[in-house]
């Protein structure tokens, strides 16, 4: 079947972003659509070699290393069987669904139309998709075909190629077309040859802004390149006897982007210089009779630039930056003046030497004394005893600390004086973007949980998660560490991608998880016996996780229904926010009977662990602590696909889940009535996570990091990784109760 629409994929597999690009064509639908990949080099056609495995609508078209992308673009359109073209760089990607969408536009286009502008969001390496101005002015032209002259607007509409959808046969009647190196200058030149135009609002593209730090610096004649590529569309214009307002809007925005790119403050002064110039006399070549220029200080550029006063121009440009810079003061005097004495006490502290044994500690945005980072303090203690421990501990909290802990108020002055003499600084999530990071002072992030859900910069695909998270000042906080502690490899290579930079990887082990594995019978009895678990009882410990597209946390189960279908001697340890407010009258009985259990303050977590006979969550990451003591695991999952599209996650939990899986209240019930939650099949699935997911925690984790971080141990001094399959099995609740 022929094809409707033909996608071009064409260029250098520029960072690796080829890959992405070819994964939102094969998960979307559209068996109208056949995908041309003319990319360059042997490494991109083996990509594209195995995407054409899995996707027939994907043809290969191998080319040569060094072959310039125009000539990529012009050999795979003279393959595309399709009546339309969709021309797409390799870097950048197509939206959700959008083969299957576009290829459905084309068919209710009439013989007439030659392009069909389109708008695209962009995304760079800190954003994703954000939208274009594109749309209002798409969404005016309305949806009938129309002369260019008709509405000259349309050339105010980004030109990007990968936002026009081009008619086969037009673009092959038009060399020029495939000839020209740049894509701007190809995208006017399609709408200037265009019999009729279509204008829709449908996003086409989604165009990926490489890290301008990424790329190799740009030439002078790179620079100068922006004024004659609007020259070469003017010259066109000229030929064509263009009518003179589309002649107009184009005068207008050839302007603009160069004042922009003058203004923009990133050009060497001789560079600017000669921009300028350049511009001007450009600008004064191709202004239409007449034409009258912009008010304010628009105009006043124009007349500058259009007059060559580059030395006039700098002066005007002088005089509102000066204005700009005394409103940003204005703004600024009020929180300069609080942090003043702050920044003083600081400056001081960092003028004094490091102190080699004092350790600074943090965890879960200044909570207290837990996680990763108090099971290190307290190895620390015992193998280094002369390196002091200070915590940070927010002021509400301070009451619930370990008695005699020392502990600072972020923010005070003492605060500040240990932030900057500390040598070590040991965190589960990140110290504030104020504290400086020493030469002397190490860092060591200890994160809080092996990641199923997206972490750090890939969360850039998901702004719901994201939720505005500033992802340079994430990166300047992250270019702070020297360590980061992992639990498994899948951590270990999930922290590398989502927090690029230099830190070493301690593939240790998580610290909070050795009580795990050296627990005793005797403390399993006795921290069931503080959570009233009589001997004999199933305990279950029920921990879900936050739902980011939620405003508000919302049961995902009716705990009493549960409660109630399972037998006496059951009891649900519940760690969520089920007991806020009225708790109905089934649920209080059962929390009166003891078969209902609160534990959603309780620390430490791993207490909890050790007390449950089994666990049921939905995507916590408990899941992974709890794997390792090789107990059964049941996976509630009723919004699975709404989570992992939101969210993001790093695999499918429902394909390689840690045990049985439940997608119903009724399916869990069952499971957990039927006994198939520990039967040889939850067994086996379990056997496969805690191999991937475990490898690591072998009750040593915290020992290895202290000699490795504190004491400068390396090598054949830390204590080796037990491999998964050699470690003492840990008691479970009812070997406990029977030793």
């Amino acid at each position: 079947m022929r094809p409707r629409l033909s996608v071009v994929v064409y260029g250098r597999n520029v960072q690796g972003r080829l890959a992405d690009c070819l994964e939102g064509i094969v998960t979307a639908p559209g068996a109208d659509t056949e995908v041309i990949v003319a990319t360059t080099g042997p490494a991109a056609h083996r990509l594209a070699e195995g995407y054409a495995l899995r996707d027939p609508r994907i043809v290969p078209l191998p080319l040569p290393e060094g072959t310039p992308d125009v000539r990529a673009r012009a050999l795979a359109a003279d393959l595309a069987r399709g009546p339309w073209l969709h021309f797409v760089p390799a870097k950048d990607r197509l939206p959700a669904d959008a083969p299957r969408v576009l290829a459905g536009l084309t068919a209710d286009q009439p013989p007439e139309v030659d392009v069909i502008a389109l708008d695209h969001v962009t995304s760079t390496w800190y954003s994703q998709a954000r939208p274009s101005p594109d749309g209002t002015l798409l969404a005016r032209a309305g949806r009938a075909p129309l002369a260019l002259a008709d509405f000259p607007d349309l050339l105010r509409v980004t030109p990007l190629l990968g936002a026009r959808l081009v008619r086969t046969a037009f673009w092959r009647a038009h060399p020029d077309l495939g000839e020209h190196p740049d894509d701007l200058v190809v995208s006017y030149t399609a709408l200037l040859r265009a019999g009729r135009v279509a204008a829709l609002d449908q996003v086409a593209l989604d165009e990926r802004r490489l890290r301008p730090a990424s790329l190799p610096p740009p030439t002078p004649e790179d620079r100068y390149a922006a004024v004659g590529r609007y020259e070469a569309v003017q010259e066109l214009m000229a030929e064509l006897g263009t009518p003179a307002p589309l002649r107009a809007a184009l005068y207008d925005v050839m302007v603009h982007e160069w004042l922009r790119i003058i203004a923009r403050g990133d050009l060497p002064r001789p560079v600017a210089r000669e921009f300028f110039h350049r511009a001007a006399r450009a600008a004064n070549r191709w202004r239409p009779a007449g034409h009258p220029r912009p008010d304010g200080l628009d105009g006043i550029r124009y007349r500058l630039l259009e007059q060559d006063a580059y030395p006039r121009y700098r002066a005007v440009q002088s005089v509102n930056h000066k204005r700009r810079e005394v409103q940003r003061e204005l703004r600024r005097r009020g929180r300069r003046a609080a942090a003043k004495l702050r920044d003083h006490h600081y400056r001081r502290a960092l003028e004094q030497p490091v102190d080699p044994h004092l350790a600074v500690f943090s965890a879960y945005w200044d909570r207290g004394v837990t996680c990763n980072p108090a099971a290190i303090a307290r190895t620390l203690g015992d193998l280094a005893p002369h390196i002091h421990r200070v915590w940070v501990v927010a002021r509400d909290k301070v009451p619930l600390l370990p008695p005699g802990t020392d502990h600072v108020v972020p923010g005070t002055r003492r605060y500040w004086e240990v932030m900057a003499r500390a040598r070590y600084l040991v965190n589960n999530v990140n110290f504030p973007g104020a504290v400086v990071k020493r030469p002397d002072a190490i860092h060591l992030q200890t994160h809080h949980g092996t990641p199923l859900k997206r972490m750090g910069l890939d969360q850039l695909d998901h702004p719901a998660a994201a939720k505005g998270l500033n992802f340079r000042a994430l990166l300047a906080r992250v270019d702070k560490w020297d360590y980061s502690v992992s639990a498994n490899a899948h951590s270990t290579e999930t922290w590398e991608r989502a927090y690029p930079a230099r830190y070493v990887s301690l593939d240790h082990g998580y610290p909070r998880n050795d009580v795990l594995h050296r627990a005793t019978p005797a403390r399993i009895r006795a921290i069931r016996e503080r959570l009233g678990i009589a001997r004999g009882r199933t305990a279950f410990l029920y921990a879900p996780t936050h739902r980011d597209y939620e405003a508000r946390w919302t049961p995902r189960l009716d705990l009493a229904e549960l409660a109630g279908q399972l037998s006496d001697d059951t009891v649900i340890l519940v760690r969520g926010h089920y007991f806020y407010g009225v708790a109905p009258p089934a649920l209080a009985a059962l929390r009166r009977s003891g078969r209902v259990v609160d534990v959603s303050s309780y620390d430490p977590v791993e207490d909890l662990l050790l007390a449950a006979d089994g666990l049921i969550t939905d995507y916590s990451s408990i899941m992974f602590d709890y794997a390792g003591l090789d107990r059964p695991i049941v996976i509630y999952a009723d919004d699975w696909e709404t989570y992992a599209t939101t969210r993001g996650v790093y695999f499918d939990l429902t394909a390689q889940p840690p045990g049985r899986l439940a997608r119903t209240q009724d399916e869990l019930t069952d499971i957990i009535r039927s006994g198939a939650w520990r039967d040889a099949e939850a067994a086996r699935t379990r056997a496969a996570f805690r191999l991937r997911f475990c490898g690591y925690d072998d009750g040593h984790a915290a020992e290895r990091v202290v000699r490795r971080v504190f004491l400068g141990e390396t090598g054949d001094t830390l204590p080796t990784v037990v491999p998964v399959g050699e470690r003492p099995p840990v008691p479970t609740p009812q070997e406990a109760d029977d030793t």
